[in-house]
């Protein structure tokens, strides 16, 4: 009997790390049986998502991200970020609460392995705080999308959309 070898996939996070448990849960659990996480990149040093990776036993690579800070060089950081990836060698890479847009040079190096969640029905509300977009638009639903990575802002071919209702009462965080 042939065995299929699992595909390798690397997560990219910058926060809490909820969409990263759920993909390590899943994995863990087999219900993504041809699936291994075999890394999980994050440019936060206080992210829970770093967390969520020693619970599981996945690598986690810190490349920190100071965006803020007025001597963040972007080139540099995605140099490092193409670097770890590369080292990986990933046949997908999901971004999971990645709150920074992937570079030209990272995109054109896996066209069509870069997938991203992203928390609201694309193409309404792309970029941040998409669930405050939604209620203060009063939408009466939002939901989640999966989507190729391209070299624009949440503007990939979506894959998958899994609508929910909003609630009276709901807030950015519900």
């Amino acid at each position: 009997m042939e065995t299929l070898s699992k595909a390798k996939v690397v997560v990219l996070a910058s926060g809490r790390g909820s969409n990263f448990e759920a993909l390590a849960k899943a994995v863990s659990s087999h219900e993504l049986s041809r699936v291994a996480i075999t890394g999980l990149i994050c440019n936060v040093a206080q992210a829970g998502a770093l967390s969520v990776a020693a619970r599981y036993a996945i690598p986690s690579f810190l490349i920190p991200s100071a965006h803020q800070e007025k001597n963040w060089n972007r080139s540099h950081y995605e140099a490092a970020l193409l670097a770890q990836l590369k080292t990986l060698a990933p046949d997908w890479i999901c971004l999971a609460g990645y709150m920074l847009l992937l570079g030209p040079s990272i995109v054109r190096e896996y066209p069509q392995k870069i997938l991203n969640i992203h928390p609201s029905l694309l193409p309404k509300f792309p970029g941040l705080k998409a669930q405050r977009q939604a209620l203060e638009a009063k939408e009466q639903e939002t939901g989640c999308t999966v989507h190729w990575v391209t070299e624009g802002l949440d503007e990939g071919p979506i894959l998958l959309q899994k609508r929910i209702s909003i609630l009276p009462g709901d807030t950015e965080h519900s």
